[in-house]
């Protein structure tokens, strides 16, 4: 008489398995989250920097007197992001010509608080300053209060 054995798993080798994938899974589900942060925090200072260099490109420019200032506290610098992003005319004293120019295609999403609302500075305001003086934009900063993973704040950046 032979008997087949029947194949299959018992429940000691499902539990097992079982196991072994709860640990595997309480490795990568960390591993993503970080990754995630990680590309966030990539793309936060990718859009710091653009709004960044779009100031300075337009503080040049008014200070090559190829754009005209509305107020004598802007001291060379926009009045706001949305003009950055709208343009402004920009012109050569020689000739008298001008043509608008955009310094930024929009104003980007901040990827930590999920709107286009920056934190701003004026020249006239502390470098720490957490309200701005309205005079013109100087600098941006994120208006996330969560901690980096280096351990600094995003909104010191």
């Amino acid at each position: 008489m032979t008997r087949s054995r029947t194949r299959g798993l018992t429940v000691v080798e499902m539990l097992a398995a079982l196991g072994v994938m709860m640990v595997l899974l309480s490795i990568a589900i960390p591993l993503t989250r970080w990754n995630d942060k990680r590309r966030r925090e990539e793309q936060l200072r990718m859009e710091l920097q653009m709004m960044r260099d779009a100031i300075d490109q337009y503080k040049k420019l008014s200070d090559d007197g190829k754009i005209q200032q509305k107020d004598v506290d802007q001291k060379g610098y926009p009045q706001s992001l949305e003009e950055l992003a709208q343009g402004v005319d920009v012109g050569d004293p020689k000739s008298g010509k001008t043509k608008k120019m955009k310094f930024l295609q929009k104003i980007p999403v901040d990827p930590f608080t999920g709107t286009d609302e920056w934190g701003l500075r004026s020249e006239q305001d502390d470098w720490d300053a957490t309200s701005w003086g309205s005079e013109n934009v100087f600098d941006v900063y994120s208006l996330s209060g969560i901690k980096a993973l280096d351990g600094t704040y995003y909104k010191d950046w």
